[in-house]
């Protein structure tokens, strides 16, 4: 059972305003991943300043890319963690290290412990959500559901 839980919807809301700078660890340059899928949306949809972590890539969509948190030359509020479950422990270090706000994983990856391990260093954690979906729903591309409602209605036209 459950124990743990992070912030709600408006608190993700309250985060996501007060966001300036977002690290995507794990961005992948190839087109057909999820991080990419994201990194893109991040580019051209948001206000935020985007810095990609990755050791085996040295650009992703025309940005420079760094080989860990720790080189990325300006601070960060927010760190989207694209990486495999074995991995999470290692990067919530490197991301109280870097003194970023809040540690954020995207859909599939939740555990609790390492949540509750965050929260203890003073970081906001919000695990098994789409950085992208949300904050597309905050800025009313999507439903609360999380689909898009700008163009399907049942009303006829008059």
């Amino acid at each position: 059972m459950s124990t743990w839980t992070g912030p709600t919807a408006l608190q993700r809301q309250d985060l996501l305003r007060s966001t300036r700078t977002v690290a995507v660890v794990g961005a992948s340059p190839n087109p057909a991943r999820a991080s990419n899928f994201v990194a893109t949306y991040l580019l051209s949809s948001t206000g935020f300043d985007v810095y990609f972590v990755n050791p085996h890539a040295e650009e992703i969509l025309g940005r420079p890319v760094y080989p860990s948190l720790a080189e990325v030359p300006v601070a960060i509020d927010l760190v989207d963690v694209f990486r495999k479950p074995a991995d999470l422990p290692s990067v919530l270090d490197a991301t109280i290290e870097a003194g970023a706000k809040t540690f954020w994983t995207q859909f599939g990856l939740y555990d609790e412990d390492l949540a509750r391990r965050g929260e203890e260093a003073g970081l906001t954690v919000v695990m098994d959500r789409c950085l992208k979906v949300e904050h597309a729903r905050f800025a009313g591309g999507l439903h609360l559901a999380g689909f898009n409602t700008g163009v399907i209605s049942a009303r006829r036209r008059g």
